[in-house]
């Protein structure tokens, strides 16, 4: 279960939430059955709690919001990506740790 500072994404809130923000976006793309995915998921709550009103954080499950996915071309999970002015910034595939995510985010 993502934090309470993790937004749950979907395909009917993405715009709202992801595009229109006014602050960065990382958007953490999972699905229930990955094992990588839950491996990642500490890390990402920790940035969410840590950067809490500088960087916005989502959790977007590809199996309930195939549509965003498709659109951003995920063909594995995890993927993370970046948006800033609601244009894609970065992107990283796979488990990966807290510094690699900061400096995608630039913070």
């Amino acid at each position: 279960m993502a934090g309470a500072n993790v937004l749950e994404i979907n395909d009917g809130n993405f715009e709202t939430e992801v595009l229109k923000a006014d602050v960065p976006v990382l958007l953490d793309f999972s699905a229930v059955w990955c094992g990588p995915c839950k491996v990642l998921e500490p890390i990402v709550t920790k940035l969410a709690d840590e950067y809490k009103g500088k960087v916005k954080v989502g959790k977007l499950d590809i199996d309930d919001s195939p549509g965003v996915a498709s659109k951003f071309g995920i063909r594995g999970v995890p993927t993370v990506l970046i948006f800033k002015g609601g244009k894609e910034s970065g992107r990283h595939v796979g488990v990966t740790n807290k510094e690699t995510l900061l400096k995608l985010l630039g913070v």
